[in-house]
């Protein structure tokens, strides 16, 4: 493979990576909008659904090259998925808090007691709101990779885009793969 032909797989990988999780964080912020709307508060951060996208999306396809053990690697794939999420999940979280401890520095006279302030002020349920959405988007990553992985380049598109097997009231026909 050319180094014009890797480029042009790791752009794909980062689009279709960071599409995904667009579509998440932009349903993050059209709640935080319709729940703010309700007490008249304008929510104005959606350039944050591509800075966000770009950023997560580059780094689980980084994290996704990081083995995590012989141990993992002898486990069904769920332990797999799990694991990511949780610690993809516990970095997610880390960085929200770092980020609102940097925004706030200047605020509360250094960045260790903005820290302490993000979790005894308003931002600490948005940080948690943030973590859980966003988990959530990292599991279903991390299952479709595991989905993909088995099913080859391609396959999971394939899937997708092939009608589904038809089926009779006895169950699954022979196409599907199902006994008759």
């Amino acid at each position: 493979m050319s180094a014009m032909q890797k480029l042009k797989a790791e752009l794909r990988s980062l689009a279709v990576a960071m599409a995904y999780f667009a579509v998440w964080i932009g349903g993050l912020l059209l709640l935080k909008t319709l729940v703010l709307a309700e007490y008249h508060i304008e929510f104005r951060q959606w350039s944050a659904i591509l800075v966000g996208a770009l950023v997560l999306g580059k780094v689980v396809l980084i994290l996704e090259h990081v083995p995590l053990g012989k141990w993992v690697e002898r486990q069904p794939a769920w332990v797999d998925v799990a694991l990511r999420t949780v610690l993809y999940s516990a970095g997610v979280f880390v960085v929200l808090v770092l980020e609102r401890g940097f925004e706030g520095r200047h605020e509360y006279g250094g960045f260790g007691p903005a820290v302490r302030a993000v979790f005894q002020g308003a931002d600490a349920p948005h940080i948690w709101a943030n973590t859980i959405v966003l988990s959530g988007a990292l599991l279903g990553y991390n299952a479709l990779s595991v989905v993909r992985a088995h099913l080859g380049a391609g396959g999971l598109l394939n899937m997708f885009l092939t009608p589904l097997p038809a089926s009779t009231p006895e169950g699954p026909s022979a196409r599907s793969g199902g006994a008759k």
